[in-house]
């Protein structure tokens, strides 16, 4: 990542046009997975909020896409070549007037975050999980300054938040005020959560030149 382009992140923190949300393709073991889902989708678009995410159209991904746009909102999908026909296909795809098809998961993840003020994970699998702690890894080494919102649906992501802390405790975390992902309980809890970690990431940068005036 070039230094303008970091330093353009950074300026634009407390700024949210859109939220990347990392889901399943598939609806879980949990019935009320797939309600959050459409929850989620549901409170972005009434928060005049774009949903930006991996463009399948099954399971929690199909569901939180679908609750975007039946209440009006907008959504940017972006799918690999090779995911189509697994995690969606060519006909429910043409839902999405914003539909990106790349060649590679890497570029389908670079164009996620960059085109994202905010991430958020709903349950999932490895792909889940390997997609938000590629986030949290960036933030904890200052690449950016986005909010990450772990959805605890039924305390599904309590593992992931105890392995967190055991890395803490066991002195593996060094740059902890910059690994702080918000856990909501509750889908509800999303939307403000994001919308308040803006206004902090504003007070905190307007209150750098300060601090480096003293120093």
């Amino acid at each position: 990542m070039a230094d303008n382009e970091l330093n353009s992140q950074m300026d634009d923190s407390s700024v949210i046009r859109a939220v990347c949300v990392y889901c399943g393709s598939s609806p879980g073991a949990d019935s009320t997975f797939m309600g959050a889902s459409r929850e989620l989708g549901r409170a972005l678009a009434g928060a005049n909020l774009k949903l930006i995410y991996g463009g399948g159209t099954t399971g929690l991904m199909g569901a939180v896409a679908h609750g975007t746009l039946d209440a009006g909102g907008d959504v940017g999908a972006i799918i690999p070549s090779f995911l189509i026909n697994r995690e969606a296909n060519h006909a429910s795809l043409t839902m999405f007037e914003d539909l990106t098809i790349t060649d590679t998961m890497h570029e389908r993840k670079r164009q996620m975050f960059d085109r994202s003020d905010a991430f958020v994970a709903l349950p999932g699998g490895i792909g889940t999980v390997e997609e938000i702690v590629e986030v949290m890894t960036w933030g904890q080494l200052g690449r950016h300054r986005k909010p990450i919102v772990l959805v605890n649906i039924n305390g599904f992501w309590n593992p992931l938040i105890a392995l967190l802390d055991h890395l803490r405790d066991t002195g593996f975390i060094h740059s902890a005020k910059l690994l702080q992902p918000i856990v909501a309980e509750q889908v509800k809890d999303v939307v403000p959560a994001i919308l308040d970690a803006a206004v902090l990431a504003r007070v905190a940068a307007e209150s750098e030149p300060a601090i480096i005036e003293k120093l």
